[in-house]
């Protein structure tokens, strides 16, 4: 639960380094507050996926084997056709 929060507040900072940037027309500060902004939007992203995987699969354990072995056999598939 930590890595969401410091994704929040890392994502506060880019907010606010992309605008000081704005405020000064500075190029380098705009351009990496925002994509400090976004890529801790993505790593926010990421981390809920995971976390909503993680308690779906806790819920359910058999539904998560099947569909992992269900991407298993498709990811197989294609790597196998080269």
């Amino acid at each position: 639960m930590s890595g969401k929060v410091e994704d929040k507040v890392r994502e506060g900072v880019g907010r606010v380094q992309e605008a000081y940037g704005r405020a000064t027309d500075n190029y380098d500060d705009r351009a990496e507050g925002a994509a400090r902004k976004y890529a801790n939007q993505a790593s926010y992203a990421v981390r809920d996926a995971a976390d909503t995987v993680r308690d779906q699969v806790s819920s359910n354990p058999l539904g998560g084997l099947a569909i992992a072995a269900a991407a298993g056999i498709v990811l197989g598939y294609l790597l196998g056709r080269r």
